[in-house]
């Protein structure tokens, strides 16, 4: 069953270059430019997981997170935040409003594609090729 990430970025050429790596690995994928847009998007359909950055005009990708994590529906939605903001305390504001993941950008495909199969909980055996070299054991 292919899984469906939404991926939510202001910038679209961030959201081209993410989509490209997804769709080549068999994610379906959904996109949103900021927050309300991403908000919209999953009342119509909520996704596997979500790769949302931080920085976002008028709604913030932590602001998006605390709606998704205050809604039955998004509450147990896995959380990539993907996001140019790497100090102690943004990954701990991130990881305290629910975020499951945090990658720092500029990233690699291996990063983006470790971190999806880390949270969709799929063994690494069947996430992309481009995977760190890990034992697919430890990631049942």
């Amino acid at each position: 069953m292919t899984s469906t990430v939404l991926i939510v970025d202001d910038n679209p050429d961030s959201i081209m270059v993410l989509r490209t790596i997804l769709e080549s690995k068999g994610f379906a994928v959904l996109s949103a430019g900021n927050g309300r847009e991403a908000l919209a998007v999953m009342e119509r359909q909520v996704p596997d997981a979500v790769l949302l950055d931080v920085m976002m005009p008028e709604i913030s990708g932590i602001d998006v997170l605390k709606r998704m994590r205050g809604s039955a529906a998004t509450a147990r939605v896995p959380v990539i935040l993907v996001t140019a903001k790497g100090q102690d305390e943004d990954l701990l504001d991130g990881y305290q409003h629910g975020a499951d993941y945090y990658i720092t950008k500029p990233c690699t495909a291996k990063q983006l594609l470790y971190g999806l199969s880390m949270v969709l909980g799929k063994p690494l055996a069947e996430a992309p090729d481009e995977a760190p070299d890990e034992e697919p054991e430890s990631f049942s």
